[in-house]
């Protein structure tokens, strides 16, 4: 388990239950159902990140027209360089890929999941249409 800070697990509660409508497609049409745990919200370090795979060591960041910004490009570069130093690989995805592409933003998340996964892990790729195949959670 990653460390974290425990004054942030109210504020990754509140994150849950308030999720962006980009957040909430994503996990109850793709992450919720994947074959590998994911987790929404999750506290590590002094962040929360939207989504969490630790099996995978992998975070995956939405980011709306905010994260566009000059400060706030520098200040996702930092957080991005922090998690990467707990040995996590950070996906950022647009909203606008949510909307305009989600199967390939499914097939991305998919393919980085397998890629982070030991040889020994082996399932089978989950299909565009968001069944399953393979093992189980």
């Amino acid at each position: 388990m990653k460390a974290y800070n425990k004054a942030n697990i109210p504020l990754a509660k509140t994150l849950r239950k308030s999720a962006t409508p980009w957040e909430r497609k994503l996990w109850y049409e793709f992450l919720r159902y994947y074959p590998i745990r994911f987790q929404r919200q999750k506290a590590i370090g002094n962040y929360i990140v939207d989504f969490y795979c630790a099996r995978a060591r992998l975070v995956i960041e939405l980011d709306g027209g905010g994260h566009f910004t000059a400060a706030q490009a520098k200040k996702d570069a930092l957080r991005a360089k922090e998690l990467e130093s707990m040995h996590l690989t950070v996906l950022r995805i647009c909203n606008l890929d949510i909307d305009r592409n989600f199967s390939g933003v499914c097939e991305y998340i998919d393919s980085s999941v397998m890629n982070s996964l030991p040889q020994s892990a082996s399932l089978t790729a989950p299909s565009s249409e968001g069944a399953f195949h393979g093992a189980a959670r």
